[in-house]
Parts: C-alpha cells; sequence; structure tokens
C-alpha cells in the first residue's frame, strides 16, 4: 500500500474540475486514454481545433507522473543539439530547445494557475570530469541562440546554496511549476474549449471497429471514435500488446522539508531556479510549495511505502545542504516515469488513426506538453508534420525481468558515477 502521507503538490494544488465516471455508450471523433499532460494538452489541442474530444482515464487528471514530478519544466531531449541534428534533422533540434516556451506559452494563454516561474534549471556536475561535457552542450545550444552560461564553482555556490558542486550551466529557456495544478489547469482548458474528460474509467480494451476504434471500459462503459490517442507513459498496462513492454516505469521518489527559515531561504537557491545534476543516476531539487527543500531522483522498482524508503534522496539532501540537517521532512511520494532503451520519446503509429506516445525519460513536463500539442495538430491536419520521427512498437526482451536488470543496471551506473573524478 503506498505510504499515507500525501504528496507536496496534492496538498497545495488548485481545486480539481469534475470528471465524472464515463457512463454507457458514448462516440467521438478523437478518444484519448490517459489524461496526464500528453493527452490533456492534445485534447485541448483538438478541442481548439473543433474535434470533438472525449478523454478518459482509470483515476483523475494529473494522477500518475504528470502531477507527482519535481514540477521542472526543461527543455531538450537526452541528446545534445549536434546528435539530434545528425539523427533526426534540425527540425527535431527547434521543437526539443522550443518545449519550455510551449509550455509557458499554454499557461499563459489560458491563464492557469500553477505557479509558473521561468528562473531557469542549472545542470550541476559533482565531478570536475564532467565539465567539459557540459561546456560542450552549453555551447552548442548557445550555437542556437538559447540564454545559456558556464558556472564555476564560485558562482555553482551563490546560486545554489551548496558547497557540494565543481561547475555547472545555466539554462535561462527552463523553470518551474506546480504540476498538478499544472495538470488540472489543462483539464479544465481543455474542458472550457469543448473536450469532455471522464476520471474513473479504466479503458480496458482498445479494438478496431468500422467507426474506427472502440474503447471497452471496465465498468462496462464504451466509447467509439474514429481517432485514438494513447497517452498512458509509465502507467501503460495491458491494453495494447507489447506496448508496455517498450517503457521501464521507473519510480522517481521525492520529499520535501518544512518549511525553511527565512535565513534558509535566502541562502538556498535564492533566485529560485531548478537543479539536477549530472551524474548518470541523478539527484534533482528546487524550493517548492511554502518555501520548502524538495529532493527527488531514482527510487526502487517496489513502490516506496514508508519513509525509511527515501533514505537515499534524504541523504543526497543533507550532502548537498548540511545547513537542513536538523529539519524535519513533511512529504514523501513517488511517481512512475517512463524510460526508454535509447533515452529517447516514441510517437507509435501501429495504424493510421492510432497513435501512442510515452517515454520522456524524466523531462515530461515540458517534452509532453509540447508533444501533445504537435500530436493533436497533426490529427487535426495530417500536413501538420510530427517532430519525432515514428518507431514500431519494439518490446524489450525479458520485460517482466526488468526490476532486476534494471535494478543491476543502476547499480553499475552508481558505481561509474562514483568512480569518476
Amino acid at each position: 500500500m503506498p505510504h499515507p502521507v500525501p504528496s507536496l503538490w496534492a496538498a497545495t494544488a488548485v481545486p480539481a474540475p469534475e470528471t465524472p465516471p464515463l457512463r454507457g455508450a458514448n462516440r467521438a471523433d478523437v478518444a484519448i486514454i490517459g489524461a496526464g499532460f500528453t493527452g490533456l494538452s492534445a485534447a485541448l489541442k483538438l478541442a481548439e481545433g473543433g474535434a470533438e474530444v472525449t478523454v478518459v482515464d482509470s483515476h483523475a487528471p494529473g494522477f500518475g507522473a504528470s502531477g507527482r514530478n519535481g514540477g521542472q519544466v526543461i527543455p531538450g531531449l537526452k541528446y545534445d543539439p549536434d546528435t539530434l541534428d545528425r539523427l533526426y534533422g534540425e527540425a527535431t533540434t527547434d521543437f526539443a530547445g522550443r518545449t519550455a516556451e510551449t509550455t509557458f506559452g499554454l499557461i499563459e494563454k489560458h491563464a492557469i494557475a500553477c505557479e509558473p516561474m521561468r528562473k531557469g534549471w542549472i545542470q550541476a556536475s559533482l565531478k570536475t570530469s564532467h565539465l567539459p561535457t557540459l561546456e560542450g552542450r552549453m555551447r552548442q545550444w548557445q550555437a542556437r541562440g538559447a540564454p545559456v552560461e558556464m558556472l564555476d564553482a564560485a558562482q555553482m555556490a551563490a546560486r545554489t546554496g551548496s558547497q557540494s558542486f565543481a561547475g555547472g550551466w545555466l539554462d535561462g529557456r527552463a523553470g518551474s511549476l506546480h504540476p498538478l495544478s499544472y495538470a488540472r489547469g489543462l483539464a479544465q482548458a481543455a474542458i472550457a474549449a469543448g473536450a469532455k474528460i471522464y476520471g474513473d474509467s479504466e479503458a480496458s480494451a482498445l479494438k478496431r471497429s468500422p467507426e474506427g476504434w472502440t474503447i471497452s471500459l471496465a465498468s462496462g462503459a464504451s466509447l467509439e471514435a474514429r481517432e485514438a490517442i494513447v497517452a498512458t507513459n509509465g502507467y501503460t498496462g495491458p491494453l495494447w500488446p507489447k506496448l508496455k513492454a517498450t517503457v521501464i516505469p521507473a519510480n522517481s521518489i521525492q520529499v520535501a522539508t518544512v518549511p525553511l527559515p527565512e535565513a534558509l531561504l535566502a541562502e538556498i537557491l535564492p533566485e529560485r531556479m531548478v537543479v539536477s545534476d549530472s551524474r548518470r543516476i541523478t539527484n534533482y531539487f528546487r524550493i517548492g510549495p511554502g518555501g520548502r527543500l524538495m529532493m527527488g531522483g531514482r527510487g526502487s522498482f517496489s513502490e516506496p511505502e514508508a519513509p525509511a524508503d527515501y533514505r537515499r534522496i534524504i541523504a543526497a539532501m543533507h550532502r548537498f545542504f548540511p545547513q537542513t540537517r536538523e529539519l524535519a521532512l513533511d512529504y514523501f511520494w513517488a511517481g512512475r516515469v517512463a524510460m526508454t532503451r535509447d533515452h529517447l520519446p516514441h510517437i507509435h503509429q501501429p495504424f493510421e488513426n492510432l497513435t501512442m506516445a510515452l517515454g520522456y525519460n524524466g523531462r515530461g513536463v515540458a517534452l509532453a506538453s509540447a508533444l501533445g500539442q504537435a500530436i493533436g495538430a497533426h490529427l487535426l491536419d495530417r500536413t501538420s508534420p510530427l517532430p519525432l520521427k515514428l518507431t514500431e512498437i519494439d518490446p524489450m526482451p525479458v520485460h517482466g525481468l526488468h526490476p532486476i536488470y534494471a535494478s543491476a543496471m543502476i547499480s553499475y551506473y552508481r558505481l561509474r558515477d562514483a568512480l569518476e573524478s
């Protein structure tokens, strides 16, 4: 059973819109399974374009990782711009570089109350050996006009309040938000545009029909649509054979302190940037609602049940910020991110009128928001290109054993991180 302490986001979010269960037999132009950032952003775009859109989710908008992540709005993909240019073309690189701008643009356009701040993101390095790679990454984005800069150890200490970092780079395109409030705001905007959103409506089957697709719900309700979008990411189940096996659903765990004293608020992240470090198994942190310090990172593949399951993240917080050792922790929570073998998101279209998007590898706030918009635009007008190449559904071998081999890989990455200078 999950730990009884709710997430900081659930405790501080704006009220959820009404999303009652779907009942009876229903029809739509486009049916969307999953009310996270991808599904909600696509629903908003489609509804604004005049399509009749129905979204179903087994819980409520933002229930999954969309409402539980660190709220860091970071542009780009795991690959650097030059590599993206070479593998996928400049259009993909341009899309990746604008994902944060797209996200903040949606917030502004629809007046979404989600505490948006565009103060930048720092990729921090504990390792001097990582700095040349970070500088190369920074310069590649700088050559494309991004507001970026390198930071030395003294600048990192001033910007973060921690003496732990050898250096890093600052991306001024990035920022932060309240992810659950953002998800609920996207849902409200989509509803206002004409979309229908139903919670507690678990899709149990997706089958082709003369009308296009039939979605059967566990409750016995049904939904017919010409087009369907599957946007379930780290919560993908057996709805479509083999899709679940294309990603590893990894727990990202977080903790949040009690409100920081004024002196620490002035010292720790005084400019309210968000930060993640450059190791293979990274930690990320920011100041959250109520002036609390939040720290997150990779958890085990089993669901955490007690504060003791967060000990690695707590140790990282105290290592980076020894001045917080005496502070109590108010919140502990987790959400599933979807990891892919190539560290890139995937778009699948096994049929022309069925689109699947998943695998954000920890960058889902900006990436899923922008990709949902792009999918919606593509379904409204097929001449509007998708920003990523379509890929075949390619299940991982012996996917059922992923907790074993992925845990072994994480241990290997942690060892490599520890051995580097």
